[in-house]
């Protein structure tokens, strides 16, 4: 893992977004400070997300864990490579998968500095990078984005897990992108670091309540 990154009231992040969103302070409050590690094995990370699309959480790691004993204990692009598609898919991956990792493998045996490129362009040129790859969408790309890359404006509105903070924060149902940006946009340039504060109150349990704006949660 790199280093630990901090969030604390003293933050010029955390000050900025309580400044914008009265409500989004009010779950800062609640979460605390926020403690966070980037990822640290991009490709990785990748297979791990391809693996969990359209999956419970569970299950996905279920696959992933199967799939890591079938590379001897440690996923990488050689061990991937080494593989055949009917041993991949025979873990309980779908053909699609197989097709989008085999996709993300080549990426990577073509052009070795694949992940290093994307550290040193712009969120955007990352975004558009990481989608020409087949089997990295929206969704994917913008998980990269935030987990491993750091980026600090990406809003995650394709991602249940936000969706599911969003619409207990802002008590609402409508979570289309448009109704999302417009309201997420006083975020900007931090939104990431609103999303992990979204994701960390979805863990500690907090959406499981309604939300207060003037009274203890």
């Amino acid at each position: 893992m790199l280093n630990e990154k901090v969030l604390n009231s003293e933050s010029e992040e955390i000050k900025y977004l309580c400044s914008k969103d009265k409500r989004l302070a009010k779950v800062i409050s609640m979460v605390g400070p926020l403690s966070y590690q980037t990822e640290r094995d991009p490709y990785t990370f990748l297979i791990h997300e391809i693996i969990e699309q359209m999956l419970s959480v569970k299950v996905g790691n279920v696959i992933f864990e199967r799939l890591k004993t079938l590379c001897g204990g440690k996923i990488s692009v050689g061990a991937i490579a080494g593989l055949t598609d009917n041993e991949i898919k025979s873990i309980g991956t779908a053909n699609s998968k197989v097709k989008y990792i085999r996709s993300i493998t080549d990426t990577v045996l073509n052009n070795p500095g694949f992940f290093d490129e994307l550290k040193t362009i712009s969120e955007e040129d990352a975004y558009k990078r990481l989608l020409r790859v087949r089997g990295i969408g929206p969704w994917t790309a913008k998980m990269y984005l935030i987990f491993v890359l750091d980026s600090p404006d990406i809003l995650p509105f394709e991602d249940v897990a936000f969706l599911q903070s969003y619409k207990w924060l802002y008590k609402t149902s409508d979570t289309t992108p448009e109704a999302i940006k417009k309201k997420c946009n006083k975020w900007k340039p931090y939104s990431s670091i609103a999303a992990r504060y979204m994701y960390r109150a979805l863990d500690m349990g907090y959406t499981k309540n309604e939300f207060h704006l003037y009274k203890e949660n």
